[in-house]
């Protein structure tokens, strides 16, 4: 609670929303691992995301590898382990890295260190319900992403409409360390690679 705190009442949050279309997805895909690739293409696209924010001196400070935390909801609350060089990762090692962090997450043996050094975060509070959300910066971090509940929604096709399944992503950003245009780029980049089959 008090970081939660903390973290509202230090950081110029704002957030964009917007929908990203997967209806080209081949089966077998998974969500986690897909929102994790999106991710880095576009911290690799628009690095001013994945950065720290120091408010005192005000300085951002740029990261070369994308290390995301993946917020785990536990009946204990709220726990951000880190998700370390997912930058290097495939989608094979993206799924291990997750199901071990929440593996320990849930037996309470992840090691302290693990919960913290993150360099962007991300929400699939999607898995319960909820559309669309304003997830909490939680500093040095300046961006966290939050992917909604999926759904179908009519898209307009040559002469016809269809059925195209999609992700609402929610994009909260501390508008101290990044402006609204960097933002929705990020946003753009995350949207262009969930967009692709596989």
């Amino acid at each position: 609670a008090r970081v939660m705190a903390d973290a509202h009442s230090k950081v110029v949050a704002t957030t964009l929303a917007d929908d990203a279309d997967i209806h080209a997805w081949t089966p077998g895909n998974d969500i986690t691992g897909r929102l994790v690739r999106a991710i880095v293409a576009a911290c690799k696209a628009v690095p001013a995301l994945n950065a720290w924010f120091d408010g005192d001196n005000l300085t951002r400070t740029l990261h070369p590898h994308v290390d995301i935390g993946i917020a785990v909801d536990t009946d204990d609350g709220l726990f951000v382990p880190a998700l370390r060089n997912a930058d290097v990762l495939d989608a094979r090692g993206v799924r291990e890295a997750v199901n071990r962090l929440r593996a320990q997450v849930e037996d309470r043996s992840i090691p302290a260190s693990e919960l913290s050094g993150y360099t962007i975060s991300l929400s699939n509070f999607g898995m319960f319900a909820g559309r669309y959300a304003t997830p909490v910066v939680v500093p040095p971090c300046v961006a966290i992403v939050a992917a909604g509940r999926g759904r179908h929604q009519m898209t307009p096709v040559m002469g016809g409409v269809e059925a195209h399944k999609v992700i609402p992503l929610s994009l909260t950003f501390d508008h101290r360390a990044c402006t609204g245009g960097e933002a929705a780029r990020f946003l753009r980049a995350m949207i262009d690679d969930l967009a692709l089959p596989a």
